[in-house]
């Protein structure tokens, strides 16, 4: 097996460290292994392929310190194609959050949920992905 250097904030290698211990897994290198899998297979879902999809996704930030805002603006322009709608809030003291609501394929929606993510300074990034022909009329077709 590879040994791989990765550079990470001192407390989110403790966060890491307590997961391991508090989830019985043998040491931090599992945990990442794991979390690196599931990464990679989020969005090598075969059912999703060729299909229309909708997906949501939420972007929390510290609009004070950092320049996310401006970055998520410029991302909803990049990709007007997908992105259906957009809600910008403020929550708590200094912080944003940005919601996106997408309609497009698998390919273009894992693009801009990897643009999010490669974002620097977000605090937290959720999303979910559905079929939109799993709903409604069209899903007694299928």
């Amino acid at each position: 097996m590879s040994v791989v250097s990765v550079s990470m904030p001192e407390e989110l290698l403790e966060r890491i460290d307590q997961f391991a211990d508090d989830h019985d897994y043998t040491g931090r290198s599992e945990v990442l292994r794991e979390a690196s899998r599931d990464l990679l297979n989020e969005f090598d879902d075969q059912k999703l392929e060729d299909r229309e999809l909708m997906g949501v996704v939420t972007v929390v930030f510290d609009y004070e310190t950092t320049s996310v805002e401006e970055k998520m603006m410029h991302l909803r322009h990049e990709h007007e194609d997908i992105v259906a709608s957009n809600f910008h809030s403020h929550v708590g003291g200094h912080h944003c959050m940005e919601l996106f609501v997408l309609e497009g394929s698998l390919e273009g929606i894992s693009t801009f949920v990897g643009k999010i993510r490669a974002t620097k300074d977000t605090l937290t990034i959720d999303y979910s992905v559905l079929p939109v022909d799993d709903f409604g009329p069209l899903a007694d077709m299928n």
